[in-house]
């Protein structure tokens, strides 16, 4: 069975950065607690690629700003649903965020769900 991966590009204002890693560690341990295989938030470092159009050209950061891309891995999708759904209903997700007062705009997250065609793990 395939594993099932929910991506996310967002950006997040630079000054923001500390705020959002610790809203994203405390997100990590609530997704990982309802069974998510694993969990990962990564500040974009790199974004000169020649080969191929980079993640600033579909979301064109504002300056001051800094690109997460981030992947949780299931499962499958069943097991995604489940521990989403699990996840939205656990009281801790949202006792640390004000979704009035983010360290990011959630209007300019992107987010999808895939099922894994290759993997390759040690």
């Amino acid at each position: 069975m395939p594993t099932y991966v929910d991506g996310y590009l967002l950006p997040v204002p630079t000054r923001n950065l500390e705020k959002y890693r610790a809203m994203a560690a405390r997100a990590a341990k609530i997704w990982k607690k309802h069974g998510a295989l694993s969990y990962c938030e990564a500040a974009a470092e790199d974004m000169s690629a020649k080969f191929c159009p980079p993640f600033t050209k579909l979301l064109k950061p504002k300056r001051g700003e800094t690109l997460i891309f981030a992947f949780v891995t299931y499962k499958s999708r069943a097991h995604r649903d489940k521990v989403n759904a699990a996840v939205m209903a656990d009281p801790e997700l949202m006792a640390g965020c004000d979704p009035k007062n983010m360290p990011f705009d959630c209007t300019r997250m992107f987010y999808g769900g895939f099922s894994a065609i290759v993997e390759a793990r040690q």
